[in-house]
């Protein structure tokens, strides 16, 4: 398999969504069911073996009790002043 870089906004959207699950004292099992589908589903995108669409992005953090731009907000790190002047 072909490795790819990694984005760093992508490793801080994995911990956030992880942070946010084990704030709330949710198991995968827990907000897999939340959101119907099976816990390896949870387990990958917060592994990074799956990466989410919006739509999906949407209903974890429903699942997950927190708003959508809380997870966000911790994607806009120091280093974008590089990439966005």
């Amino acid at each position: 398999m072909v490795s790819m870089a990694r984005d760093t906004r992508y490793e801080h959207f994995q911990g956030a969504l992880i942070e946010a699950r084990q704030k709330n004292n949710l198991t995968q099992q827990e907000v897999a069911s939340r959101i119907g589908k099976p816990q390896s589903y949870v387990s990958k995108y917060e592994s990074g073996e799956r990466r989410l669409d919006v739509v999906e992005f949407l209903d974890v953090c429903k699942a997950l009790c927190v708003k959508p731009i809380s997870i966000l907000k911790r994607l806009d790190t120091d280093d974008q002043e590089e990439i966005y002047p």
